[in-house]
């Protein structure tokens, strides 16, 4: 067996590569629970609370950590590895039926991994990263009709009940103007709601996690492609698992006559309920416009 590049013992790489692919299963499962609240209509504040629980708590952070920990090492060492095996056998078989000895997806770890790779990296680009550091990241706000008749637009606290009308929040620099009334509030730190004249912080607002991804699937130039690329990258996810789940309790010494039917059963339906649910989120959004 190959030693891995990452870890001097054989036999610690095949359970740190089964353990790091088994966390990374509890978490698509953790994560496909909150983004299947994308199907209920209307559900803008309930997934904008997950996403700022997900992305404050301390706990949460911990575990995001390890997550990202994971994902590396299970890429790099994988890669690394399949590169290794190929090099110890440069020269194939004289005779050679691989569809008779072993599956799609075991022979196309890498390829599946790649894609998946390559889909969280830019999963990442286009909601993480703009959840944590673009500056014109949105914020939640929702219409109430003060008067009969008349809308105005609040932005909303992440405290029950807390509702700001936006004509009364100074967002950015203010340029004194003799013809513009002062307003009640600013916007600091690109989250935080102060009180304009006592400076003193009355509340913080949700980001728009939820404005952010249905406007990303229903895009109306690239919504389609967004969606269809999503779609086929869960086929490869769902492909990687179907070998990859049971291949790590083997991996970890957990097969045996009594055991081993079961976590291929469980292992083949988690790996195509997961990411068939996660598949149908953009497509219900882009199709349900």
């Amino acid at each position: 067996m190959a030693k891995s590049a990452l870890l001097k013992s054989s036999i610690a790489k095949k359970y740190w590569m089964a353990l790091t692919g088994l966390f990374l299963c509890l978490f698509l499962a953790g994560h496909l629970a909150g983004n299947l609240q994308l199907l209920v209509p209307n559900n803008a504040l309930k997934f904008n609370q997950y996403a700022l629980f997900m992305t404050t708590n301390p706990a949460v952070k911990i575990l995001s950590y390890l997550t990202y920990i994971s994902i590396l090492f299970h890429a790099i060492d994988g890669f690394l590895l399949t590169y290794q095996n190929a090099k110890a056998r440069p020269i194939g078989y004289a005779k050679s039926n691989p569809s008779a000895n072993s599956s799609f997806s075991s022979r196309n770890m890498a390829v599946l991994g790649t894609i998946v790779l390559v889909f969280i990296v830019t999963h990442m680009t286009n909601f993480w990263a703009k959840m944590h550091y673009d500056e014109n990241m949105p914020l939640m706000t929702q219409s109430i009709e003060a008067q009969p008749g008349l809308k105005q637009e609040y932005y909303v606290g992440t405290q029950t009940g807390q509702f700001y009308q936006t004509e009364q929040v100074e967002v950015g620099v203010h340029t004194e103007e003799h013809n513009h009334a002062p307003k009640q509030f600013k916007l600091l730190n690109r989250t935080e709601l102060y009180h304009a004249q006592a400076n003193v912080k009355v509340a913080d607002l949700y980001k728009d996690l939820y404005k952010i991804t249905i406007a990303f699937f229903r895009d109306v130039k690239y919504g389609l492609y967004f969606t269809i690329g999503y779609v086929l990258a869960m086929f490869a996810l769902g492909f990687h698992l179907w070998h990859g789940f049971q291949s790590a309790f083997q991996s970890l010494g957990l097969n045996s006559p009594k055991y081993t039917p079961s976590i291929k059963f469980i292992g083949k339906a988690f790996a195509v309920i997961v990411p068939l649910l996660f598949a149908i989120i953009p497509l219900y959004i882009h199709f349900t416009k």
